[in-house]
């Protein structure tokens, strides 16, 4: 779920005037804006009636017509008042003033100052007959009433939005509006089931969504300006508070005003057709050929890393329209308010969302501008279908779709004594094994936990090695670069003392024991201890009883050997020569996620006493040969500069 609060922050940090001293260049930029800007707000009718507030910040050169980029949001379009301007000037998005674009925010129906009811992820209609609404035709009606009223448009729009917003964006995407021209999704919720936010394959990610929803599914009464608070912990140990708390019931008796939902997430253990109607990939084919889609995340992405992905590929297999995707090394939406130089302790050698900032612009510039000033460059940044920043090589590649069938996959075996290796498992039937107990669970970090991180994306999993319930396995020093660009799939062949229990596999890169990064390269100034770190590379659940199905859950029978076999978000990283690859399995990933009782009982409504020990077997001989496997990396075009 999103990290609110601090998506709050950053709102309001570029919201409003600068009251403190900030730098000549924001300040020159801030007077220019209001200098050449006006701002006005409106509500905009929509076809049931319902109004939505809007904000538009309008050029005040009549000389020539201008785009319209717009957000819709559900965080709030503050600063409030035609006096008070949000300040573009603190973010790239001063490029699109500077370029003469009407920027438009909206509150989405029944949020902040908007009016009518509110509906997380209100499900895509495709057959709407008169005044039946959804997103899709809130943002159509949003996109008609400024083509016909706001003087000195060009009579092209385009959307944006980040996360939520994303979803939002896809959502206008669908509309079928024909003034919508480009439209670009970045980290978008797309499926709150299978892999964003709420859940990844079933599992529950506790700690988000208790934070989030506490505050963000309170019930608004009326229109405000002011954000609901949220639930006060009684501790800063995280771990401690959700373990004492125990269940995903007993959190629902204090989460207060937001029960509702609560509760109606809780009705909903499996994937049925709640959770259908509200997955967006699955209705991507109404987007319409003309309106181009840049959808963008983040390797890195605590929260959506699975929605850009699965968006793009949704739309490239059901759609026919320039679909593009720029996947960079980047924690939750970082490609807006960070230099992208690294994240944790892990250094990228550039200012990445710097470099996608210019795709972006180029993107709206190219679908958008029509006043002759801006011409497609002859020397294209987006000149693939796809960029992505790859890890370990630290630079771009463009990739082309075409090239998939050049891909081999590589597969490395889980053998005895901790060997990880690409030979095919031995004749060694002494498998390796575990207790997991959900009264103990592994954190999924090191040290006190006071919130969740987003750098747990890529920080060191040496803590974990050191658990007695986290098997791990590893190659020896690579002779040389392994790259992987793809989907890792995890295969695994286990048995259980009880009927469930989950799995969380690790792709980690181990450093050298010697290696230091030269202080020329922009890190974080902790002087962290880089020898021998392993980095997380990837990392996803699969809750057992879904092991074959989401929509169809099923006990293990205890003893029996079970395959386990899913696919975890792709990777875009290498592996250098002098590191080595592990390979951790676990059970539990507290409080990131919540606990399985390790017993085939309904999760949601399990009991403190429901919550038993398993022993969890992994086996890797040759009618068992436990694996995980990855595309290897292949360039089809040099590095993009």
């Amino acid at each position: 779920m999103k990290k609110y609060f601090a998506i709050l922050s950053f709102l309001v940090s570029i919201s409003t005037y600068a009251k403190d001293k900030v730098l000549t260049a924001q300040e020159t930029d801030s007077v220019w804006m209001v200098n050449n800007y006006t701002k006005q707000e409106v509500y905009i009718p929509m076809r049931d009636g319902k109004r939505l507030f809007t904000s538009i910040y309008a050029p005040k050169d009549a000389s020539e017509k201008h785009p319209i980029l717009m957000m819709r949001t559900p965080y709030s379009i503050t600063p409030y008042g035609v006096d008070t301007f949000r300040a573009f000037w603190k973010t790239y998005y001063m490029d699109y003033c500077k370029e003469g674009y009407i920027m438009v925010l909206q509150d989405v129906r029944g949020k902040f100052m908007s009016e009518g009811e509110y509906m997380n992820i209100r499900p895509f209609n495709p057959d709407k007959k008169g005044k039946e609404t959804d997103e899709a035709s809130d943002a159509y009606d949003t996109i008609d009433w400024l083509i016909k009223n706001l003087s000195n448009n060009n009579g092209r729009v385009g959307v944006y939005g980040i996360s939520y917003p994303g979803y939002y964006a896809t959502m206008a995407a669908l509309s079928g509006n024909k003034y919508l021209k480009a439209v670009s999704p970045q980290a978008p919720v797309t499926d709150w089931f299978s892999g964003d936010d709420i859940h990844h394959n079933g599992a529950f990610f506790l700690m988000d969504n208790f934070g989030f929803s506490s505050s963000f599914d309170k019930p608004r009464l009326s229109p405000t300006k002011s954000y609901a608070r949220g639930y006060t912990y009684p501790t800063k140990d995280l771990y401690k508070f959700y373990l004492e708390t125990a269940t995903i019931d007993s959190l629902g008796k204090i989460i207060g005003e937001a029960k509702p939902y609560w509760d109606e997430l809780s009705s909903h253990p499996d994937m049925d057709d709640y959770w259908k109607a509200r997955n967006t990939r699955n209705f991507v084919q109404y987007i319409p050929d003309s309106c181009a889609t840049l959808v963008v995340g983040g390797l890195f992405d605590a929260e959506d890393c699975f929605g850009a992905l699965n968006l793009y590929k949704a739309i490239e297999n059901k759609a026919h329209n320039d679909n593009r995707l720029i996947m960079g090394p980047w924690a939750h939406g970082f490609w807006a308010k960070d230099s992208g130089a690294y994240l944790g302790n892990i250094r990228f050698g550039r200012n990445t969302s710097v470099d996608y900032h210019k795709i972006e612009e180029e993107f709206f510039n190219k679908h958008l501008l029509t006043n002759g000033k801006y011409l497609w460059p002859k020397k294209e940044t987006l000149h693939m279908e796809k960029q992505i920043f790859v890890t370990g090589e630290n630079t771009w590649m463009a990739i082309a779709d075409k090239d998939k069938a050049d891909k081999r996959a590589i597969k490395y075996y889980l053998q005895s004594n901790g060997k990880l290796d690409t030979v095919s498992c031995s004749d060694n039937k002494n498998p390796d094994h575990y207790i997991s107990d959900p009264t103990h669970p592994v954190p999924y970090i090191d040290g006190v936990i006071t919130s969740r991180t987003r750098e747990y994306m890529d920080d060191d999993q040496r803590f974990a090695s050191q658990r007695p319930d986290v098997l791990s396995w590893q190659t020896g020093v690579l002779k040389e670069d392994v790259g992987g660009l793809g989907p890792v799939t995890a295969d695994l062949f286990v048995s259980l003392s009880t009927s469930d229990a989950d799995f969380i596999v690790k792709v980690i890169d181990v450093f050298p024991d010697d290696f230091s990064y030269p202080d020329s390269v922009k890190g974080n100034g902790k002087g962290y201890v880089m020898g021998g770190y392993e980095m997380l590379v990837r990392a996803e659940v699969m809750r057992g009883r879904y092991r074959n199905s989401l929509e169809k859950p099923e006990p293990f029978e205890p003893g029996v050997i079970t395959e386990v076999k899913y696919k975890m978000p792709d990777i875009a990283h290498v592996f250098k020569k002098g590191h080595r690859i592990m390979v951790q399995v676990q059970s539990t990933w507290f409080p990131l996620m919540d606990r399985n009782p390790q017993q085939y009982v309904n999760i949601y409504k399990a009991k403190p006493e429901d919550f038993i020990k398993t022993k969890v077997t992994i086996y890797h001989d040759k009618e068992h040969p436990s694996h995980i496997s990855f595309p290897e990396l292949y360039f089809c075009a040099p590095p993009v500069k």
